[in-house]
């Protein structure tokens, strides 16, 4: 009898949470969490994440140096790498408004609205108010490829943390915070901000945690060529 291995459950099953409660994550788990996903595959070996874990009152001091700097100059910040071509073409345009549509509805806030949009770009420089904050960084002296192992660790971070019952959100947004994110944590100018993550246990009340997002049908992203 065909069974379904338990990675695929856990694959199926991680979400980006974009709210969570207050319950403590012991940081021996996080721990575990990161010996885990060591073990992803990089090019060669070449291993190129660093991790910064923020708990307790660090997380509280970069949380609110990055609302305050997103307040004050929210137009003039810029992330360490493009997110996305200016302007995103078609699919991916439409794939990204829908999503950002679905979101806004979930959270309440429609797309017109600056304030409330404004109000919820603040809640990812809070950690969605999650417990654990990582901030994932690379030496800036590689090429992009590395970013490829990087999806790699990354996801596998996910997954190790779901495994365990706890949910994430992986964040691009906070390589807008790199200047924060060096006075605070003391980040050398030679590691590039890649991302951030919020981490802990997901309040599954929010709307916004309950969406069910469409995904492509196998037929429209793989071609099986067999001859």
């Amino acid at each position: 009898m065909h069974t379904t291995p338990y990675i695929d459950d856990l694959i199926l099953e991680r979400r980006s949470k974009r709210g969570f409660t207050d319950q403590p994550v012991p940081l021996d788990m996080v721990k575990d969490i990161l010996s885990a996903a060591k073990y992803a595959p990089s090019s060669s070996n070449t291993q190129p994440w660093r991790c910064y874990v923020v708990t307790g009152e660090a997380r509280k001091r970069v949380t609110t140096a990055a609302v305050e700097e997103f307040r004050a100059n929210h137009d003039k910040l810029a992330p360490e790498y493009p997110f996305f071509p200016q302007p995103l073409h078609d699919p991916f345009a439409t794939r990204f408004n829908t999503f950002r549509g679905q979101l806004g509805d979930a959270q309440g806030v429609h797309r017109s609205d600056k304030t409330g949009r404004m109000r919820d770009v603040e809640r990812q420089f809070l950690f969605f108010d999650a417990p654990v904050g990582i901030i994932f960084t690379m030496d800036r002296q590689l090429e992009w490829a590395s970013l490829l192992c990087y999806g790699c660790f990354l996801q596998s971070v996910m997954l190790a943390a779901k495994g365990r019952g706890l949910d994430t959100c992986p964040q691009q947004i906070w390589s807008l915070q790199h200047h924060v994110l060096r006075a605070e944590l003391g980040i050398p100018a030679g590691e590039m901000v890649i991302a951030g993550m919020s981490m802990g246990w997901a309040d599954n009340s929010l709307p916004e945690n309950r969406m069910t997002l469409q995904k492509l049908e196998l037929e429209h992203f793989a071609s099986f060529i067999q001859q």
